[in-house]
C-alpha cells in the first residue's frame, strides 16, 4: 500500500508506522542546528525561484520569532542592461523586508560560452566570489544565495579548490543556496542537499488540430521527488507581487493548498511573510486533514476537503481577479483519485489569457493537464541530507 507524499519532499518522514513518505511538521521533527549546502541545477525551470522560496521562509521564521536573520543574494552573470525572471521577485523581497536583504550582481548581460570569456568577466566573477568569500568568513548572514555560480565555474572563471575549500569551512549555522545549470562535480560531492530540475518540453505537431487541448500558456507545474516545488512556486508568487509594483498595478496571488489541513509545513513562515508585508494582495487557503492520505484508504472528509478547495480555485482561475493561482498539491489529490481531472482540464483551458496557473507535487500517473504546461520542471533528487540522518532546520526544510 503505498501514500502520496502531501508536501515538498524537503519536508522528510512523519513519525508513523506505516511505510512510504509522508510529512513532517514544525511540531513533530527535531530541528537540527548545522548549516546545510544546497545545490540546484539542471536544464529545467525553477532553480533561483527555489532559491527565493527558501530566502523567503528564513525570513518568514524569524518574523515570526523575533530572530535576526539576514539574507545575502549575489548573482553572478547577471549584469545590468538585460531583465532576469527572479527580478520582480528580488524587488518584492526588498520593499516587503528592506533591511533583511542585501543584493549584489556581477558579469555583464550578454550570454557567453568559454571561448568568448573576457578578463572583464573574470574580474567581475572574482569580484562576486571575493564578496560572496567575505560574507560567509563574516558569519553575518543566516542564508547566502549564490545564484548562477554553477555556470561560472563551469565557464572556468573561478578556482574550484578555491571555492569548495571555501563553502566547506562555512560557518556552523549558514545556509548556502548554489543554483544554475551544470554543477561541477567536486561541488556536487560536498553538497549536503543536490536537487536537479529536468525540464521537460512540450510537443507541438505541426497540426494544431492534433493537439488533445489548445494551449492557452501561462500554466507551469513542478513535480518529482526531489526538492524545491512548493518554494519555487511561492518565487512565482512574489514575482508576480513584484511585477505589479514595478507597474504600479495590483498583482493579486492566491495560494491555495490541498492535502495541509494542519500547521507547521515548510510554506507557512513564507506565506505569512508575504501576508504581512502585502496583506491585501495575497489570500490563502489551506485544506485537508492533519494526517497522510494513503492510498486505498480514503476517507470521505477528503473527498469534501479536495472538492471544497477545488471549487474556490475554480471560481478564482475563471474570474481573473488573480495574475497569479497557485495550487499546491494538486498533483498529489488528483493521483489519490480524490478529484477527477476533467473539470481541472476544462478550467485551465478557459482560464483567462493573463492569469498564471502554477501547480505542484509529486504524482505517479501524470494527468491530462500535464499537455497544458507551458513549463514542466521535474525536481529529481540525487543527494539529500536526510537521508543521512540530519535534522530539519526551521526557516530552510520547514
Amino acid at each position: 500500500m503505498d501514500a502520496v507524499q502531501s508536501s515538498d519532499s524537503s519536508s522528510g518522514t512523519r513519525r508513523n508506522s506505516k511505510p512510504g513518505i509522508g510529512i513532517v511538521t514544525a511540531a513533530d521533527s527535531r530541528e537540527r542546528s548545522l548549516g546545510q549546502l544546497h545545490v540546484y541545477d539542471g536544464e529545467g525551470k525553477g532553480k533561483s525561484q527555489a532559491a527565493l522560496g527558501v530566502v523567503l521562509r528564513t525570513i518568514g521564521l524569524g518574523i515570526c520569532e523575533q530572530r535576526r536573520t539576514r539574507v545575502l543574494l549575489l548573482r553572478f552573470l547577471k549584469g545590468p542592461g538585460r531583465a532576469y525572471d527572479e527580478d520582480a521577485a528580488i524587488e518584492a523581497l526588498q520593499q516587503g523586508f528592506p533591511h533583511l536583504i542585501d543584493q549584489v550582481r556581477t558579469g555583464r548581460a550578454d550570454y557567453f560560452n568559454a571561448d568568448e570569456a573576457t578578463k572583464f568577466d573574470q574580474q567581475e566573477a572574482q569580484r562576486g566570489w571575493d564578496i560572496a568569500r567575505g560574507a560567509i568568513a563574516s558569519a553575518l548572514y543566516s542564508v547566502v544565495v549564490l545564484d548562477e555560480l554553477n555556470p561560472v565555474l563551469d565557464l572556468g572563471l573561478l578556482d574550484i579548490n578555491d571555492v569548495v575549500k571555501t563553502l566547506s569551512a562555512r560557518p556552523e549555522g549558514m545556509e548556502i543556496i548554489v543554483t544554475g545549470r551544470a554543477a561541477p562535480q567536486p561541488l556536487i560531492h560536498i553538497a549536503d542537499l543536490h536537487s536537479e530540475m529536468r525540464a521537460h518540453r512540450r510537443i507541438e505537431p505541426k497540426d494544431d488540430s492534433l493537439l488533445p487541448f489548445p494551449s492557452p500558456g501561462g500554466i507551469e507545474i513542478y513535480t518529482g521527488e526531489g526538492k524545491g516545488k512548493s518554494t519555487s512556486a511561492l518565487g512565482k508568487g512574489l514575482q508576480a507581487i513584484g511585477r505589479g509594483i514595478s507597474q504600479d498595478k495590483s498583482h493579486r496571488v492566491l495560494i491555495l493548498q490541498w492535502l495541509k489541513g494542519g500547521n507547521g509545513y515548510t510554506e507557512d513562515a513564507a506565506i505569512a511573510a508575504l501576508r504581512e508585508s502585502y496583506p491585501h494582495l495575497v489570500d490563502h487557503l489551506r485544506s485537508g486533514r492533519d494526517a497522510i492520505v494513503w492510498r486505498g484508504q480514503q476517507e470521505p472528509i477528503d473527498y469534501v476537503e479536495a472538492e471544497r478547495a477545488w471549487e474556490i480555485a475554480r471560481a478564482a482561475i475563471a474570474s481573473g481577479l488573480y495574475k497569479t493561482v497557485i495550487l499546491d498539491e494538486l498533483n498529489p489529490t488528483v493521483d489519490l483519485e480524490l478529484l477527477p481531472v476533467e473539470p481541472i482540464v476544462q478550467a485551465l483551458v478557459r482560464k483567462p489569457s493573463e492569469t498564471e496557473v502554477i501547480i505542484t507535487g509529486r504524482c505517479k500517473h501524470p494527468p491530462a493537464y500535464f499537455d497544458l504546461a507551458s513549463v514542466h520542471s521535474e525536481m529529481v533528487c540525487h543527494k539529500h541530507y536526510v537521508e543521512q540522518g540530519v535534522d530539519l532546520k526551521r526557516g530552510v526544510d520547514y
